[in-house]
């Protein structure tokens, strides 16, 4: 589905971002994979990945709280001197914390995280896209606690509710370039964030489900590769849901 593109990836350490490193590999695509901090495990996922699928994966580390470190990241994948056709951004932190107890470091955090390195990250990316008049597709990573509230998440929430607005304007400003920007907005899946909740709460998300379950991150990492494949052409400035029809 995506042979012979490139496609770059945040937050491929683990969890969903990891699952769509993977989904967008086996579906023909070189990925430059993201990641905040280098690990031998890492190096060696991201070499076996690429030979089991016969393509290349750069790994690429940078720290999201770093703006310096961003713009090197985004020097590292120009010197590879490749068309850019794909842009997933995943990477993103949590602070949970109730409305009178967040504080205001907290919020500057997840912002820095969650939305102001992600609109940054991605110019980088899209004048790469523009310099060589590449048509292409980015996704963020926004949330259903952005759509519906959750409680003890007003920090997350309202970065991830930036996302989405952000996506919208991009959406009409870079569509005349053929650039589509879209965002996807998980509900409880399954990964190393939701294992550490309560089991309490898991259980009280999944009864408000039509389909009464948690999610798999790869649900959630075949959208993304829809959303950077050519099927995907006619959709753009769109928060599409993966919760299991929560209501």
């Amino acid at each position: 589905m995506l042979k012979g593109k490139n496609i770059v990836v945040t937050g491929c350490l683990q969890g969903i971002g990891k699952e769509t490193l993977k989904a967008v590999a086996e579906n023909g695509a070189n990925v430059f994979a993201c990641a905040y901090k280098q690990t031998e495990e890492f190096e060696q996922y991201c070499a076996e990945l690429a030979e089991r699928c016969q393509v290349s994966v750069w790994p690429v580390y940078f720290d999201m709280m770093d703006n310096n470190s961003i713009k090197e990241a985004a020097k590292v994948i120009q010197s590879q001197k490749v068309e850019i056709h794909g842009l997933v951004n995943i990477a993103g932190i949590n602070k949970d914390a109730y409305f009178n107890m967040v504080t205001y470091q907290d919020m500057v955090d997840t912002f820095q995280v969650n939305f102001f390195s992600q609109i940054v990250f991605s110019q980088y990316i899209v004048k790469l896209m523009q310099r060589k008049k590449t048509e292409g597709s980015i996704a963020f990573t926004s949330s259903i606690t952005a759509l519906d509230g959750n409680e003890a998440q007003l920090s997350y929430g309202a970065s991830k509710a930036a996302l989405i607005g952000a996506m919208k304007t991009m959406a009409l400003e870079l569509g005349k370039t053929g650039i589509r920007v879209n965002a996807v907005a998980p509900g409880v899946i399954k990964t190393p964030m939701t294992e550490c909740l309560d089991e309490s709460i898991i259980d009280k998300k999944v009864k408000t489900m039509d389909m009464p379950r948690l999610g798999d991150a790869r649900e959630v990492a075949d959208l993304f590769v829809f959303l950077m494949s050519d099927l995907s052409g006619h959709i753009s400035g769109q928060t599409i849901r993966v919760d299991g029809g929560i209501r």
